[in-house]
């Protein structure tokens, strides 16, 4: 049985989190530096094996294109590329952040963990991956 990836792609910093085996819940797993991001993925597909990938997708709350967008969509589309049998799958990140760091509040977290910007976006990349998750149960 396979996982399957949330990723929360950002220009320095990506998000990862993965699924259980069961694909039930998802929870964060690293922030890497985007630039050893393939590398980070290889390595994890070389001792797990991945069903698929869920990408944070940036928009305005208008639905417009963010700066960010067209980044993210070519990384989709390196990654459809990079991994040609793995399903990529998006999701509206909109507010991905903010509620991650909402969920941090919620749990008693100390203020220098909530100030802890790698576990903001592998958090954010949980929620983008749950959001997946209740979209096909």
């Amino acid at each position: 049985m396979g996982r399957i990836m949330g990723i929360d792609y950002g220009s320095k910093k990506t998000g990862i989190a993965v699924t259980d085996p069961l694909k039930i819940i998802a929870q964060p797993l690293a922030t890497v530096p985007t630039e050893k991001l393939y590398q980070y993925l290889v390595d994890y597909q070389k001792t797990e094996t991945l069903e698929g990938f869920v990408v944070g997708m940036p928009s305005r709350l208008n639905g417009e294109d963010t700066h960010a967008t067209q980044p993210v969509k070519q990384f989709i589309e390196a990654l459809k590329e990079a991994f040609p049998t793995i399903p990529v799958f998006t999701i509206d990140e909109r507010f991905s952040s903010s509620e991650a760091f909402n969920s941090l509040i919620a749990s008693g977290a100390k203020k220098e963990k909530r100030a802890n910007k790698e576990l903001l976006d592998s958090m954010a990349a949980s929620l983008i991956l749950q959001t997946h998750l209740q979209s096909i149960q």
